[in-house]
C-alpha cells in the first residue's frame, strides 16, 4: 500500500523511484496480480501517468493493457481505465504552448504507437467488440481510441474495419445512442472512417446514414444549430463527394427535398453568428457536390431538375437577392446557383426571370453584372458573378440571343440599364480586371453561336461627340493597338478569337480594316519580354484564325497572301513557336482544369476555361494551314468541291431511296390492312361453319329421336298382331304394309347420313376459301339431295294416307262381319286391339307431319348459309386480286432500287479513285468507311424488308 500511496500522491517513505521504475512496477502488478482490485488500481495509476510519461507507458504497458481488454471483459471499470490509457498514449493532442518541433515529435510518437497497436488486426476488432458494451465508461473511451487510430493510420485501420464482420454497422449504431457525448464523438469517428474510401462510404450510406444525419440536423436547428450540425454536414460531404453511387442514392431517396428548409433565411439578416455562417457554407457546398460539373451529365441534370421542382433553386435565388447576407455566404450562394442552372434550360429560364427587390425592379443578371464591373467589390465576389454569367449562357442559345439583343440599336432603352450596356462599360473602363471580365462574359455570349456572332457585327458605339460611330469590333482593335495592360489585351484578344472563329463574315469585317493585319504582324515579329510573349501568342492565334476561316472575299487578304506575309515578315517557324507558347503557359493549364474561375490574385486572371478548349481545337489546324502551299490548297479545294458534288448526288439518291422506302412502307401498311380484313373474313366463315355444325347436331338429334319412335311403333304393331286372334287376310296385308313403311324409313336414314357427309365436306371446303367454286358445286348437290328427301317424304305421306284408307276399309268389313256373327269375348278383345293399333298409327302420322315441318325449316336455313358462303367466296377472290397487284408493285420498286444501287456503286468507284489521287499527292483524306458501312447497312435492311 505504501507503493500506491507514493504513486497517488500520498506521504512517501524512503527515496522516490523514477517514472520508468514506477511504470515498470505497475506493469508487473498488472501482469502478476490475481485480485481484480489490484489490477484495477494498477491500471488506474498507469492512466494517471500516461500523459506525463507517454513514451514509457506506451513502450512498457501497451501489451498488458491489451491483455486486460481481452481477459477482464466482465469489469467495466478496469476496461474504461485501460481504454483511456491507450487513448492518452496514441492521441496527438495539439497544445498551444507546444512549438512546432514538439508537436511534430508528438505526432510521430502517436503514429509509432498506432503502428504497434494495429500490427495485429485482432486488436482493432477487439475495440469494435467493446463498442457493443452500453456502459458509458467503456463505450465512450472506445470511440475516442478508435478515432485516434483512424487519425494516425487511416488507411490501415479502414481496411481492418472493412473486413471485420458487422464492423461498420456497429459504428453506425453510435448515431442512435441517447447520450449526446457518445453520439457526437461517433460523428467524428465516422468522419475519419469515411475519408477517401468509397467502399466504406457506400456501406455507411446504405446503413441509413442519410436519414439519421438529416434528422440530427433538423433536431439541432438546421443552419442555426451548433457544432453538431457542422459535424453532420462534414460527414455528408465525405459520403457524397466524388461518389456517384451515393449521390444517386441521395437523389432517389428524395433527400434533396429535405435540404430546402435549410435555406429559409428570415428577413432580419443582421448578426449572423460564426457558427451559422460555417453551417450555411457547408450546406451550400453540399448542394454544389450534387450538381458539380465533374459529375456525369445525366446525374447532374437529374439533380438540377429535382432542385427546381422542390423549390430549392427559388430559395437560393431569394438568398441571392436578400440584404444583410455576409459576403462569403453571398459569394458561395452565387457559385451554388451557377452550378444549379449550368446547362439546364428550365433552370436558366427561371434565373432569367428573377428580379431584384428594387424600385424599379431589375433583373438579377443586371444586378450581378453591376457588381462584376465594379472595382470596389471583393475579388472573389466578382469571380463568382462571372462564373454565374458563364453558367447562365452555357448551352443556352436563347439567353445568348437576349444578351446580344441588348446591344443592338433597335432594342436599346435609354431609361434603363441593360446587360449589354454594363458589358460595354466594363469592356472600355480603366480597370483592367473589369476589361477582362467583360470581354470573357461577352465571349460566352458568342460561344458556339454563329447567329449571334453575325448580329454583334451590327453593334455601333459612339466614341465622342462630333465623330461618327464605330463598330464594336473596330473599337476592340483600337483599344488593343493602344498598348494597354496585359490583362486587358489578353481579354480583348480572347474575345476577338472567339468572335471570328468559325465565322467567315466576321473574319472579313476584321480584315477589312487595313490597320489590323500590320498591327498583328508587328506584334508577333517583335522580341519582347516574358509578359508580352503571351500577347504575341494570342496575336498569332488571331491571325491564324483569319487564315483558316478566310473565304478569300478580300483580294488583298486572301489565304495565300496572308501566308506569304507571315513567311516574309515573321517566318513560319517563329509563328508556330509563338502560337505554341499559349498552351505551355502555367495559367493556361490551371484554367483548363475546371470551369469555375478560381485565381489567387487578380493579376493571375488571364485565361478562361472555354477559351482553352478553343485553343486546343485550333492550334493544330492553324499550324497545318500555315505550312500548306497554294497548290496543295487548290488541290484540296478541288477535292472538296468534288466531294461536295458527290455528297450532293448521294444526298439526292438517299432522298429518293427514303421516298421509295416511304412508299414501300405505305404498301406494307396496305398489305397489313388487307391481311387484317382477310382474317376478319376467316373469322366470319368460321362462325358460319360453327352455326352449320350446330344445325347438323340438331338434325342428328331429331333423326335419332324419329328412329327410336318408329322402332317402338313397329314393336307395338308386332305385339298387336300376335295378340290378335283374327287370321284374316286384311290383318296380314296391314302388317306387310307397316313393314314396308319401316324399310322406307331406314332408307331415309341412310340418305340423311349421306347428307351429313356432304355437310362435313362443305365445312372443309369453306376452310379453304380459295376453292369457293368447288364449294358452290357441292352445295348444289346438297340442294338436289334435299329435294329428293322432300319427294320421298311426300311419297311416304301418300303411302300413309293409303294405309289409313285401307285401315278404314278393314274396320268397316270387321264391323259388318261382327253384326252377322254371335257376340263373344274374343270379338271384344279384337276390337280393343284394333283401337290400340289405330291410336299408334295416328301417333306415327302426327310425328311424320312434325318431321316434315322441321325438314322445311332446315332447308330454309341451308339456303341462307349458301348465300353467305357465296358472298365470302367473292370477297376472297377480290383480296387475291389486290394481293397480286401489290406484289407486282413491289417487284417494280425492287427493280428501281437495283438501278439506283448500280449508280451509287459507280459514284463510289469515282470517289475511291479521287482518294487514291489525293493520297498520291501526299494529302490526308478522311476515311468514310463508317459512312459507307452505314449506307450498306441501310441497303441490306431495305432488301430484307422487300423480301419479307
Amino acid at each position: 500500500m505504501n507503493f500506491f500511496r507514493g504513486v497517488m500522491g500520498g506521504q512517501a517513505v524512503g527515496p522516490q523511484p523514477s517514472g520508468a521504475e514506477t511504470i515498470q512496477k505497475l506493469c508487473d502488478r498488472v501482469a502478476s496480480s490475481t485480485l481484480l482490485e489490484d489490477r484495477r488500481d494498477a491500471v488506474r495509476a498507469l492512466k494517471s501517468l500516461s500523459k506525463k510519461y507517454r513514451m514509457e507507458v506506451g513502450t512498457q504497458a501497451m501489451d498488458h493493457l491489451i491483455n486486460i481488454l481481452q481477459t477482464d471483459r466482465s469489469d467495466s471499470e478496469i476496461l474504461g481505465y485501460a481504454l483511456d490509457t491507450l487513448y492518452n498514449i496514441i492521441c496527438n493532442d495539439e497544445e498551444e504552448e507546444q512549438d512546432e518541433n514538439a508537436q511534430k515529435q508528438a505526432d510521430d510518437l502517436g503514429a509509432q504507437f498506432t503502428d504497434t497497436f494495429i500490427q495485429e488486426p485482432e486488436h482493432v476488432s477487439l475495440i469494435l467488440s467493446l463498442l457493443e458494451e452500453f456502459d458509458f465508461h467503456v463505450r465512450w473511451p472506445g470511440v475516442k481510441l478508435l478515432t485516434a487510430l483512424l487519425k494516425n493510420q487511416c488507411t490501415q485501420v479502414q481496411g481492418v474495419i472493412l473486413v471485420s464482420p458487422m464492423g461498420v454497422s456497429r459504428l453506425m449504431d453510435l448515431l442512435a445512442d441517447s447520450r449526446e457525448v457518445i453520439r457526437n464523438d461517433g460523428l467524428l469517428l465516422l468522419q475519419q472512417l469515411t475519408k477517401s474510401n468509397a467502399a466504406i462510404q457506400k456501406i455507411v450510406a446504405f446503413e441509413n446514414a442519410f436519414e439519421r444525419l438529416l434528422d440530427i440536423i433538423t433536431e439541432e436547428g438546421s443552419s442555426d444549430g451548433g457544432i453538431v450540425v457542422e459535424d453532420c454536414l462534414l460527414l455528408l460531404l465525405n459520403l457524397l463527394k466524388n461518389n456517384s453511387s451515393n449521390q444517386n442514392f441521395f437523389k432517389e431517396g428524395s433527400y434533396i427535398q429535405r435540404m430546402k428548409p435549410w435555406f429559409e433565411v428570415g428577413d432580419d439578416n443582421s448578426g449572423w453568428s460564426a457558427q451559422k455562417v460555417t453551417n450555411l457554407h457547408l450546406m451550400l457546398q453540399l448542394v454544389r457536390v450534387m450538381v458539380s460539373p465533374v459529375n456525369s451529365p445525366g446525374a447532374t441534370a437529374s439533380c438540377q431538375k429535382s432542385m427546381y421542382q422542390c423549390g430549392l433553386l427559388q430559395q437560393l435565388c431569394t438568398i441571392l437577392m436578400a440584404t444583410g447576407v455576409p459576403a462569403d455566404i453571398l459569394t458561395e450562394t452565387i457559385n451554388t446557383v451557377s452550378e444549379v442552372i449550368r446547362g439546364s434550360q428550365v433552370n436558366q429560364d427561371y434565373f432569367a426571370s428573377v428580379n431584384a427587390p428594387s424600385n424599379p425592379p431589375r433583373p438579377a443578371i443586371v444586378v450581378l453584372l453591376m457588381s462584376m464591373v465594379n472595382e470596389r467589390q471583393p475579388f472573389v465576389l466578382r469571380c463568382a458573378v462571372l462564373y454565374c454569367f458563364q453558367c447562365f449562357l452555357y448551352k443556352n442559345q436563347k439567353g445568348q440571343g437576349e444578351i446580344v439583343a441588348t446591344l443592338l440599336p433597335s432594342t436599346i432603352d435609354a431609361n434603363s440599364i441593360s446587360a449589354g450596356q454594363l458589358l460595354c462599360g466594363g469592356l472600355f473602363s480603366a480597370d483592367s480586371l473589369s476589361n477582362w471580365c467583360a470581354a470573357v462574359a461577352l465571349a460566352h455570349a458568342l460561344q458556339d453561336n454563329l447567329t449571334q456572332k453575325e448580329q454583334l457585327l451590327r453593334v455601333q458605339l459612339a466614341t465622342s461627340l462630333g465623330k461618327p460611330p464605330v463598330s464594336l469590333l473596330q473599337q476592340c482593335t483600337n483599344i488593343l493597338s493602344q498598348g494597354s495592360k496585359v490583362q486587358t489585351r489578353v481579354g480583348l484578344l480572347m474575345l476577338l478569337c472567339t468572335w471570328i472563329s468559325n465565322c467567315p463574315i466576321a473574319v472579313t469585317h476584321f480584315l477589312h480594316n487595313q490597320e489590323n493585319v500590320p498591327f498583328l504582324t508587328a506584334q508577333i515579329s517583335e522580341n519582347l519580354g516574358e509578359d508580352e510573349r503571351l500577347v504575341q501568342g494570342l496575336c498569332a492565334l488571331l491571325l491564324g484564325i483569319c487564315i483558316y476561316h478566310n473565304d478569300n472575299s478580300l483580294e488583298n487578304y486572301t489565304k495565300d497572301k496572308l501566308k506569304q506575309l507571315i513567311e516574309k515578315r515573321i517566318g513560319k517557324e517563329n509563328f508556330v513557336e509563338k502560337l505554341c507558347f499559349i498552351t505551355k503557359h502555367e495559367l493556361y493549364s490551371r484554367a483548363a482544369q475546371k470551369p469555375q474561375p478560381v485565381f489567387p490574385s487578380p493579376e493571375q486572371m488571364l485565361f478562361d476555361h472555354e477559351f482553352t478548349k478553343l485553343v486546343k481545337d485550333l492550334e493544330g489546324v492553324i499550324t497545318k494551314a500555315v505550312h500548306k502551299s497554294s497548290e496543295e490548297e487548290k488541290k484540296e479545294e478541288e477535292v472538296k468541291k468534288t466531294l461536295e458534288q458527290h455528297d450532293n448526288i448521294v444526298t439526292q439518291y438517299k432522298e429518293l431511296i427514303r421516298e421509295q422506302d416511304a412508299q414501300i412502307q405505305e404498301l406494307k401498311e396496305q398489305v397489313e390492312s388487307m391481311t387484317s380484313q382477310n382474317e376478319q373474313m376467316q373469322t366470319t366463315v368460321t362462325q358460319q361453319l360453327s352455326q352449320i355444325q350446330q344445325h347438323k347436331d340438331q338434325y342428328n338429334i331429331l333423326k335419332l329421336k324419329l328412329g327410336k319412335e318408329n322402332q317402338s311403333q313397329v314393336n307395338g304393331q308386332g305385339e298387336g298382331s300376335q295378340v290378335n286372334g283374327l287370321q284374316t287376310e286384311e290383318l296380314t296385308q296391314l302388317r306387310e304394309e307397316v313393314e314396308e313403311l319401316r324399310k322406307q324409313q331406314t332408307l331415309l336414314q341412310t340418305q340423311l347420313s349421306d347428307k351429313d357427309a356432304l355437310i362435313n365436306s362443305l365445312k372443309s371446303e369453306a376452310a379453304q376459301t380459295a376453292e369457293g367454286s368447288a364449294g358452290a358445286t357441292e352445295n348444289t348437290e346438297l340442294l338436289k339431295e334435299l329435294e329428293a328427301l322432300r319427294s320421298q317424304l311426300q311419297s311416304q305421306s301418300s303411302e300413309i294416307n293409303q294405309l289409313k284408307t285401307e285401315r278404314q276399309e278393314l274396320v268397316r268389313r270387321a264391323e259388318a262381319g261382327s253384326s252377322n256373327a254371335v257376340p263373344s269375348s274374343d270379338s271384344s278383345i279384337d276390337t280393343a286391339k284394333m283401337a290400340e293399333l289405330e291410336s299408334r298409327l295416328a301417333a306415327q302420322t302426327t310425328e311424320t307431319e312434325r318431321l316434315k315441318e322441321e325438314t322445311k325449316s332446315l332447308t330454309a336455313s341451308r339456303a341462307d348459309l349458301e348465300q353467305q358462303l357465296a358472298s365470302a367466296t367473292s370477297t376472297v377472290a377480290i383480296l387475291q386480286t389486290e394481293k397480286a397487284k401489290q406484289q407486282t408493285d413491289l417487284q417494280e420498286s425492287k427493280k428501281e432500287q437495283d438501278d439506283l444501287l448500280m449508280l451509287l456503286a459507280d459514284q463510289d468507284q469515282k470517289i475511291h479513285s479521287l482518294k487514291q489521287r489525293l493520297k498520291g499527292l501526299g494529302e490526308t483524306v478522311e476515311d468514310e468507311d463508317d459512312l459507307d458501312a452505314r449506307d450498306q447497312t441501310d441497303d441490306d435492311d431495305e432488301e430484307d424488308e422487300e423480301e419479307d
